[in-house]
């Protein structure tokens, strides 16, 4: 194994709460409400796919491509407001323990996210430095299940897909990662992630599992 590729909603940090909360805003604004039961669908897909399941839950149809465009764009609005003060507070516990050691053990590391403020967020954070590759839905155009964002995180840091660990709380992310032909992590539900190789329950678990798997360390 010679990188790891982390996913960023749910992994790096919780920004999927002020996704949710921005969708249920537009929601409300079309007369109906998003609950958060339904959030969990959204999880590594597209904004434009994400549109899709918010606009279905609420039985509502018959919007143009440019009206779903405008409503997108709306919602991306309420998130960019909601996210602008996030800092370092908000790292999900054990990144930056888990991410020092890889780079103690000179593994590249690479962010794989579908979210097109993914630069931006782990700029706030003041983790961008310590990513050799940052690929979000800025780069790629095909959302997860669809590998293109690690497959392209692996090509921007030189280093054959089998050789690359994704580390994703999201069933779609792990779909991903196994059809890139990559090894992974999921961190979260047993149930939700049982494609996954490894699980762990949360961030803060990932510092032991590379201390205790030889698979993770630096040959």
């Amino acid at each position: 194994m010679k990188a790891i590729i982390f996913d960023l909603d749910g992994v790096v940090v919780d920004t999927a709460k002020y996704h949710y909360l921005a969708w249920r805003k537009l929601a409300g604004e079309l007369g109906f409400e998003f609950d958060i039961s339904n959030n969990e669908r959204l999880k590594g897909v597209s904004r434009m796919e994400s549109l899709s399941i918010v606009l279905e839950t609420g039985g509502m149809k018959g919007f143009t491509e440019e009206e779903k465009k405008e409503l997108a764009d709306r919602k991306n609005k309420y998130y960019l407001q909601m996210i602008r003060d996030i800092d370092e507070s908000e790292i999900l516990p054990g990144i930056p323990e888990f991410i020092a050691g890889l780079k103690e053990r000179n593994y590249k590391i690479a962010l794989g996210s579908a979210s097109k403020s993914g630069r931006m967020i782990l700029e706030k954070l003041k983790l961008a430095g310590l990513f050799d590759a940052i690929v979000d839905g800025n780069l790629v155009e095909r959302a997860k299940p669809d590998p293109q964002v690690f497959v392209t995180a692996a090509e921007l840091l030189k280093i054959p897909c089998e050789s690359c660990i994704v580390v994703e709380d999201a069933e779609a992310g792990i779909e991903a990662a196994r059809a890139g032909g990559m090894h992974s992590i999921g961190v979260g539900s047993k149930e939700l992630l049982k494609e996954a190789d490894i699980i762990v329950e949360s961030t803060a678990e990932l510092t032991g599992l590379m201390e205790a798997l030889p698979l993770y360390r630096k040959n």
